[in-house]
């Protein structure tokens, strides 16, 4: 008997996608809830487990692109599960010898089976951003210090261990353990594959986009040609926000378990502006405009694979802490390549802070169909007039992208000139007045 395992729904308007790789072989033995496969779409990649327990006949392979509902491999149970597993437990017999030209083939058990060296601590199962860091690196996951829950290995861990290794061109040459096909290989960034890259000059490479990346190409022309985008700007005195923050951190930090950091103070002063200016958290819809009475905030992270806008759900329910929580559990399934499609979806407004890469100005893409977009910058002492004195404050510049379709210059303006207020006496965010 084999369960047929088919590409789930993805979301919203999602249809297909590529998978990217299979964390198992054909043939293989797999466990229910273990993970089968990494599949991306046009919003976001995602992991699929295996609901039954048996041998793995793999349909479509890593490059292929798959719809909602089709079937991509199947797990046969019974007898023939229990008839791998006792090949499995059989000792492979030594590989032949292989040029030093060409990497030896992995053996699809082997590869998860190969014991540790003496002294090494046992291995659990490999995220497939890990794997991808430590066959990349080809580094032993046994030597690395996992600071995971129950022991697993996180890519900060192999990033941290990174830091402190020998650099890549000074090590020996080691063969993947699975070698990725041309289509998979050719989706990583930085690298290039023979049979879908090619040379046009000296100096020159293709490389096709990723269905990531002509997604995010795809939604800007999309904001630029639908929308009337204009943007506005305006500065903060960040003094105040330093200074509570400075004072209350600690404090904080041992109440709420969570970083204060200065996100949730421009996420409650855009909430409370929101209110005010409720055309900006609104969209066009056909010929009507839809007003939102909540605030589901989007907030722009940076990720290996692009840009990408989770959305911290209710916002406008949560308190300081909430948002931070939120925050920082949304940022590590990004850049672990993990979000659903419900965590990209539904936003009604954008904040986005490219401050952090050292921009000190920048004009924010909206971030279709919302109707407006905040660009925090980089926190910058200059010398301001104060009381008709000249002082050095530590300043950063907002700039509000909206559309103009539905949201005028002065509500555009008005709704800066709130958030600023608030984040130069604080004390309003937290009297909400």
């Amino acid at each position: 008997m084999a369960f047929e395992v088919r590409i789930p729904t993805l979301g919203e308007s999602i249809t297909e996608g590529v998978i990217v790789r299979w964390a198992k072989q054909d043939g293989e033995r797999v466990e229910r809830d273990e993970i089968l496969l990494e599949l991306e779409t046009d919003k976001a990649s995602m992991e699929i487990a295996a609901e039954r327990t048996g041998v793995l006949r793999i349909v479509k392979d890593a490059g292929a692109t798959v719809t909602v509902g089709e079937v991509v491999a199947r797990i046969e149970e019974g007898e023939a599960a229990v008839a791998v597993a006792s090949v499995a437990a059989t000792p492979a017999p030594a590989p032949p010898a292989v040029s030093a030209a060409m990497p030896a083939p992995a053996s699809p058990i082997a590869d998860r089976q190969i014991a540790p060296p003496a002294g090494s601590r046992p291995v659990g199962p490999l995220s497939p951003a890990v794997r991808h860091l430590i066959d990349e690196h080809a580094l032993d996951p046994a030597a690395i210090p996992a600071s995971g829950k129950g022991g697993r290995l996180t890519k900060g861990d192999v990033l941290a261990h990174l830091g402190q290794e020998v650099p890549l061109a000074a090590r020996p040459a080691a063969a993947p353990a699975i070698a990725p096909s041309p289509a998979v290989e050719a989706r990583r960034p930085g690298t290039v594959a023979p049979a879908v890259a090619t040379a046009v000059k000296d100096g020159e490479e293709v490389v096709p986009l990723s269905r990531f990346r002509k997604r995010i190409a795809e939604r800007l022309v999309q904001a630029q040609h639908t929308a009337a985008i204009l943007t506005t700007f305006n500065e903060v005195d960040m003094s105040a926000v330093m200074a509570l923050r400075s004072a209350q951190k600690e404090r904080f930090q041992k109440t709420h378990g969570v970083g204060l950091g200065f996100m949730s103070f421009f996420a409650r002063a855009c909430i409370v502006a929101l209110t005010e200016m409720p055309a900006i958290n609104a969209e066009i819809r056909g010929d009507d405009v839809v007003y939102k009475h909540f605030v589901h905030l989007g907030v722009a992270v940076g990720t290996e694979r692009g840009l990408v806008v989770p959305v911290v759900r209710n916002a406008d329910r949560l308190s300081f802490a909430g948002i931070e929580r939120e925050i920082l559990r949304l940022a590590g399934l990004a850049r672990e390549g993990k979000l659903s499609i419900d965590d990209l979806s539904g936003g009604t407004f954008t904040i986005s802070n490219g401050g952090v890469y050292g921009s000190l100005l920048s004009t924010p893409i909206l971030n279709p169909p919302q109707s407006g977009i905040l660009g925090m910058h980089k926190i910058e002492k200059r010398p301001i007039v104060v009381d008709d004195q000249i002082v050095v404050r530590p300043m950063m510049y907002l700039a509000l992208s909206y559309d103009h379709r539905l949201v005028d210059g002065e509500q555009a303006v008005t709704f800066l000139v709130r958030v600023k207020e608030r984040l130069e006496d604080p004390t309003r965010l937290l009297l909400e007045v």
